[in-house]
């Protein structure tokens, strides 16, 4: 059993009045509460595995503040690693390095027959560990202070809207928002928070699931695909990945404001990026900057020789890759995108002012267009079952391959990628991602209408999950 976005929309009002009715103490227990339910919802089996992580890197902090050694300091903050990487690794990865490893052997003459155990994946472990490593990191380094509340260190863990796919929880934001008295918001806060919820559904429910189908059939079956319907399918990949993971985020932080509680933004209108540096600042921010301070920049970052800063983008990025999956398709799309940002830093194609600069369509619509075309090149492994799959896809599309194109696919893309850059230039334009308040009531019963319709529609058929449900 899992929460659909419905489900949810239902869960988040009932949970919101009664928040309202309690102090701040009570608040946190009940987030607590609520956050423990909806993730034992999915399968209430790995919510040990959600309170020894927090436990651990709880007891973490508190020893850390009180050993001055550096030695021991550094053996204290192991503790935090072992865990959660232990966990992590073993539940993501155990299999996947057991049989890569015993392929290895094989080619050198040694065989070995690997145990293979059938382990479940807990859903949103990818992120949670994440929440816990960011504190005891940033605690270990002195940036910041540990806290002395178990409760609100557990709801910042296990802070339901952002459990199970983010934005990543960095613990000096939303640490102190748990431990402080909330105001509830506002009128003019509550029409921010509904609007993020609306926009965040209806890319969920009626662009990325509307696009699911076809995505899916086109890698299911390639061979029967034309040329023409292939590509169709990897933009559509493209633009249901975006709809879906965006839309989770949207949702993540409407839930939030209602609570009183502020999540970062997670995305930023990535497809207009200009470089995929410039995506990379747009595209999943809350993990581009945590593998930026947690490992790219205690790596060496930029500081050392050429050589070396491109070995740490490499490495950041082959790790990111494998963060999403234990799989040699996820490090192969880390590593394309570790290229690209190789690329363009030794070629100069990105400046860390192009983000700050408004988007101009004469002067930045090729460079759109090529950032987009190389992401939408990424996302062929990212999707593929095995690279020789998204390798013989890509062949299909450089043979020409003949075969069918099914119109409805190409309706449905034009109409979701509208959709999508419809939303995403009004965002850019105002620089604020629920801009549309601004509008008269005449347009925003219009747009609201527009976007309710279809979400009404496409959520009578069998519900699709969440993508990043899976990592």
């Amino acid at each position: 059993m899992t929460f659909n976005s419905l489900q949810y929309a239902a869960f988040l009002p009932v949970v919101v009045v009664i928040y309202w009715r309690l102090r701040r103490r009570g608040q946190n227990w009940l987030l607590l509460i609520a956050s423990y339910f909806f993730y034992g919802v999915f399968d209430y089996r790995f919510l040990g595995l959600l309170m020894l992580s927090t436990i651990t890197d709880y007891s973490v902090g508190r020893l850390l503040e009180v050993n001055e050694d550096e030695r021991k300091r550094k053996l204290i903050f192991l503790i935090s690693l072992v865990v959660n990487l232990g966990v992590l690794g073993f539940f993501k990865y155990f299999n996947f390095f057991t049989s890569e490893g015993a392929h290895f052997l094989s080619r050198l003459g040694v065989n070995l027959s690997p145990p293979v155990i059938r382990i479940l994946l807990p859903v949103g472990i990818s992120f949670y560990t994440f929440h816990g490593m960011s504190y005891t990191f940033d605690v270990f380094r002195r940036h910041i202070k540990p806290t002395h509340s178990l409760l609100s260190f557990a709801v910042f863990v296990a802070f339901f809207p952002q459990l199970v796919a983010g934005p990543i929880g960095r613990a000096h934001l939303q640490l102190p928002q748990f431990e402080r008295e909330r105001v509830r918001p506002a009128w003019a806060q509550v029409r921010r928070a509904l609007l993020l919820i609306l926009v965040g559904l209806f890319k969920k429910v009626a662009i990325a699931d509307a696009l699911a189908p076809y995505v899916n059939s086109a890698f299911a079956s390639p061979t029967a695909t034309s040329w023409v319907g292939l590509i169709v399918g990897v933009w559509a990949f493209a633009f249901q990945i975006y709809g879906d993971f965006s839309g989770y985020s949207d949702i993540a932080r409407g839930s939030g404001l209602l609570l009183g509680i502020d999540l970062p933004e997670n995305f930023n209108q990535p497809y207009f990026s200009r470089s995929i540096t410039e995506f990379w600042r747009r595209w999943h921010i809350s993990l581009s900057t945590w593998l930026r301070d947690y490992l790219y920049v205690p790596l060496g970052g930029n500081r050392g020789s050429e050589i070396t800063t491109y070995r740490n983008l490499m490495l950041t990025m082959l790790i990111g890759g494998l963060w999403h999956g234990a799989a040699a398709t996820f490090i192969v799309w880390g590593g394309l995108h570790g290229l690209y940002l190789a690329a363009e830093r030794k070629w100069g194609n990105a400046s860390r002012d192009d983000y700050q600069q408004p988007w101009r369509l004469r002067t930045d619509a090729i460079r759109t267009f090529v950032t987009f075309q190389l992401a939408a090149l990424a996302w062929v492994f990212f999707r593929a079952p095995s690279i020789h799959m998204a390798l013989h896809y890509l062949g299909d599309i450089a043979h020409l391959q003949s075969g069918t194109t099914d119109r409805n696919a190409v309706v449905t893309l034009l109409l979701a990628g509208a959709a999508i850059l419809f939303i995403d230039f009004v965002q850019q334009r105002a620089r604020d991602h629920v801009a549309m308040l601004t509008w008269t009531p005449a347009l925003q019963g219009l747009v609201y209408g527009s976007m309710i319709v279809p979400i009404i529609i496409f959520s009578g058929g069998t519900p699709v999950p969440f993508i990043y449900f899976r990592f």
